[in-house]
């Protein structure tokens, strides 16, 4: 572990410096316009810009990826400027530049997006609150009428028990969002798979296992593995439409995956859970990937 470690450190601090320098001298050009020449307009180039950045001894290339969408513009300009590229000579290195970083920008603020909401808590006496969970019921059940606001009949759509607030204390907000979301888009998705959650062996918590995907989901934005996704998907700024939509990705393959798999009992569901958690992750390494329904 030190010796990789200690390899790391001279290939970013010493082999590499030289490396680029040499490249630089051979090419005419920095190692920033030499991957959006040689990398195709996706992940790869995307990714390979964020690294070159974060890599650089420069304050400037590192203080871009941390810019906000309004001063992108800007920071491509400063970065043209630090490297001396000369835009007539280079006249389609702006704007790769700008995209790549608009995308890098846009991550960013997803995740910070996505965090407000999980961060707020579930509370009963916000109106609006109470209608997105009342909505999900009707969306989930249309013809069944919820008797009250505190009942059992939570426990039909997954629930634990008779008040669903409890169930959001992990994920807040960003879990009922996610449900609603899932079943407003994909209404007969959505109520297909709560009827198959409720097979007599295979069965499932729906909303349960709904709110544990969406921790997977953010733990995947968190650690960056989404970015490929994202890069790929999304040509400029991602959205939190873009989120829920890859949440509706895994409701729907984690279903599938499930029966699949056949578990003997609901009791080995962190073991299924780890090992789909697993191929989306594999999933996810490919520069070209894009998961989605």
């Amino acid at each position: 572990m030190i010796i990789i470690h200690l390899w790391n450190y001279i290939y970013r601090h010493v082999f590499r410096f030289w490396l680029k320098w040499i490249l630089r001298q051979i090419t005419g050009k920095c190692e920033l316009q030499r991957i959006c020449d040689g990398s195709k307009k996706s992940a790869e180039r995307t990714l390979k810009i964020e690294y070159s950045l974060e890599s650089s001894k420069s304050k400037v290339l590192q203080s871009a990826v941390h810019a906000s969408e309004d001063e992108v513009k800007k920071y491509v300009a400063l970065i043209m400027k630090e490297k001396k590229i000369n835009i007539q000579k280079d006249t389609g290195f702006a704007l790769k530049l700008q995209m790549c970083l608009l995308q890098i920008t846009g991550y960013k603020k997803l995740y910070l997006d996505v965090e407000d909401l999980r961060k707020c808590p579930y509370n009963s006496n916000n109106k609006e609150h109470e209608k997105q969970l009342i909505e999900l019921w009707n969306l989930l059940m249309p013809h069944e009428k919820l008797k009250a606001r505190i009942t059992k009949q939570w426990c039909d759509i997954g629930f634990q028990g008779d008040d669903p607030k409890t169930d959001f204390r992990g994920m807040g907000m960003l879990g009922l969002v996610n449900l609603l979301y899932f079943s407003k888009h994909y209404p007969h998705e959505a109520r297909q798979i709560l009827t198959r959650s409720n097979h007599p062996t295979l069965g499932y918590s729906y909303a349960i296992v709904g709110i544990n995907l969406t921790e997977m989901a953010y733990s995947l934005l968190k650690n960056g593995a989404l970015k490929t996704h994202f890069y790929n998907l999304v040509p400029c700024v991602a959205q939190m439409d873009h989120f829920h939509q890859f949440y509706c990705y895994l409701v729907y393959e984690f279903d599938k995956f499930w029966f699949e798999e056949e578990p003997e009992s609901i009791m080995y569901f962190n073991q299924y859970r780890e090992k789909f958690h697993e191929i989306v992750k594999r999933r996810l390494q490919g520069y070209d990937v894009v998961l989605a329904l």
